[in-house]
């Protein structure tokens, strides 16, 4: 006989992986189809101060490891596969993935979203390690040091003002002459003492002997490079890039209602346009992306999942 999963989740970060622990711990026959190592983003933190209980000195990956030994431990089963299609027109979902096929009653979309990148030399080789893209999780490392934040929309300055909370100086680099955040937010930044700001800058390189040290910019409009060097007593300091982030949601276009930046619509039991597909975390519309809201995501889905496998299928 075909095997017919209860559930399959799309995706290993924490808002799957909660997912996977509700669902294992309902007794639902759950498969998670992660495409590299489970975690999603929280695997490049190496502290993790603002998770609830989390541990003293606790790492993404360490919580991470916790969370797949609860997914196991519930009777969960994982595959490394990337997916490649997906069918959602009939009451029994198809997954298809470069290994293999998978079918199943209901679907959790766990997919993620990805800062946007820079894309300049040092960027991958620094991330974690003096370059952050997110001012909630790292800012406090940051406390009485220089930061650098990158852009110039709502994120960038938002993140900027909560920054200037903990670093000595905040300096906003911003490709334009001008910001592009709201009027109100501006008004906000422009006074803030420890903020100022570089205009029609880009970064072209980041530079240092395993964290940050040394940064070079351009001038959009003269041509000029800029060199900013870590100071001698600190020897490091921040860079935070809000460029933008983007959703991991490309195989859901055309299927499933998204906004027009890409991101999966629910409404606040996590449901998708399509009966028993729902999405958590990152890859859907939300205000905040955290793991503690990825978390309470996956257990909200993996509940309603169940719910609609009651409804709708006899046994």
């Amino acid at each position: 006989m075909e095997k017919i999963y209860d559930l399959i989740i799309i995706g290993g970060g924490p808002g799957g992986l909660s997912a996977g622990i509700y669902a294992g711990r309902s007794r639902l026959d759950t498969l998670l189809i992660e495409k590299e190592r489970a975690g999603g983003q929280i695997v490049t933190t190496e502290d993790v101060e603002n998770y609830p209980g989390a541990m003293k000195d606790a790492t993404g990956p360490a919580l991470v490891d916790r969370m797949v030994e609860q997914a196991e431990g519930f009777g969960v089963k994982q595959v490394i596969d990337t997916v490649i299609s997906v069918n959602l027109d009939n009451k029994i979902k198809i997954i298809k993935g470069q290994k293999g096929e998978y079918k199943c009653k209901s679907i959790i979309i766990s997919s993620g979203a990805k800062p946007r990148p820079m894309g300049i030399s040092g960027e991958k080789e620094f991330a974690g390690k003096g370059i952050s893209y997110c001012a909630t999780c790292d800012a406090p490392f940051f406390e009485g040091f220089d930061v650098y934040v990158i852009g110039g929309g709502d994120s960038a300055v938002e993140e900027a003002i909560y920054i200037s909370k903990f670093a000595r100086k905040v300096t906003i680099v911003h490709r334009r002459d001008k910001l592009r955040a709201a009027k109100s937010i501006q008004e906000k930044a422009f006074k803030n003492e420890k903020i100022d700001f570089m205009w029609d800058t880009i970064v072209e390189e980041i530079k240092g002997e395993g964290i940050v040290e040394e940064m070079i910019l351009k001038n959009k409009k003269t041509g000029e490079n800029v060199v900013v060097r870590a100071n001698e007593e600190d020897g490091t300091f921040g860079i935070f890039v809000f460029i933008g982030y983007i959703p991991q949601t490309d195989l859901f276009k055309d299927v499933i209602n998204m906004d027009d930046r890409g991101y999966i619509i629910t409404d606040e039991n996590m449901h998708t346009n399509i009966d028993g597909v729902f999405a958590v975390g990152d890859c859907r519309v939300k205000s905040l992306r955290q793991v503690v809201t990825a978390c309470a995501d996956g257990a909200i889905a993996a509940t309603q999942a169940e719910k609609y496998i009651e409804d709708n299928f006899e046994e």
